[in-house]
């Protein structure tokens, strides 16, 4: 499947682009987006992260998010465990990836942390992560969801999804419903034994630095990073440190650059 454009999991077509020669040794770098992004989204970034590491990158968008298949709605408040353990399990068996650094942002940080602590991949990336609610958050949150029908927000999200009005809805009702203030997935960080780097913007607006705190108490040897004049998106906002913190966490962590092939 490696350099397909579309793969199907669960009887949904899910887009996806690869980066890099297939791996013989079934370890690849497995980006995993944020709640409102998908695979054109990244941008240029898994370019970068494929020539700065060596690595093959895949990155796949989840359904009802850039031109995958739709998901059903409104989603369960428990979306992020299900495709975590029932959804990425059969994305990675399909591209044939035994061995995954798992790299998330956002919610999909939140979906990589989850998934680790089930089935320990090599390693685990967390950009801006959320393990619990927080007023700050769902406040912004709020802040998008009154503006949405009022702005050219859909247009814009036109660009990239197929229905931009489901993603963003899909997205923000299920985080804006009452039953989610008391979601909590802290107990997923317990099992992780494989190492973990997490990473947040100073400013993030969605998220307070008690998110990757928790990271550092519940996981041993877990590197934490707080990056200065940065927002939600480390990767776009400030991507060479970015860049630069992954590639030394991986070689810290004998997980070497490979000859990139081109």
């Amino acid at each position: 499947m490696w350099g397909e454009p579309f793969i199907e999991v669960g009887g949904r077509r899910l887009e996806c682009r690869c980066w890099g020669a297939a791996p013989s040794d079934g370890r690849a770098i497995v980006l995993l987006h944020e709640g409102l992004g998908c695979v054109a989204l990244w941008r240029d970034f898994p370019d970068r992260l494929h020539k700065a590491t060596g690595w093959p990158v895949m990155v796949y968008s989840r359904a009802g998010y850039g031109q995958s298949d739709p998901d059903s709605l409104p989603r369960p408040l428990d979306w992020m465990t299900r495709e975590a353990l029932d959804v990425l399990p059969d994305v990675l068996a399909a591209f044939e990836i035994t061995g995954p650094v798992l790299l998330g942002h956002s919610d999909g940080a939140t979906i990589a942390a989850i998934y680790a602590g089930a089935h320990q991949p090599l390693a685990t990336v967390l950009m801006a992560p959320h393990f619990f609610t927080e007023e700050s958050g769902l406040a912004e949150i709020a802040r998008a969801n009154a503006a949405f029908d009022e702005s050219d927000m859909a247009a814009r999200m036109g660009k990239y999804h197929r229905d931009p009005v489901a993603t963003f809805r899909g997205w923000a009702d299920a985080w804006l419903d009452p039953a989610f203030r008391d979601w909590n997935v802290e107990e997923s960080l317990d099992t992780i034994t494989g190492p973990v780097l997490a990473l947040q913007g100073r400013q993030d607006q969605y998220g307070t630095l008690a998110q990757i705190e928790t990271v550092g108490r519940r996981v041993a040897g877990a590197q934490v990073t707080v990056l200065e004049d940065c927002r939600h998106v480390p990767h776009l906002e400030q991507p060479q440190a970015t860049l630069t913190v992954i590639t030394k966490f991986m070689h810290y962590n004998a997980l070497s650059a490979r000859k990139i092939e081109k």
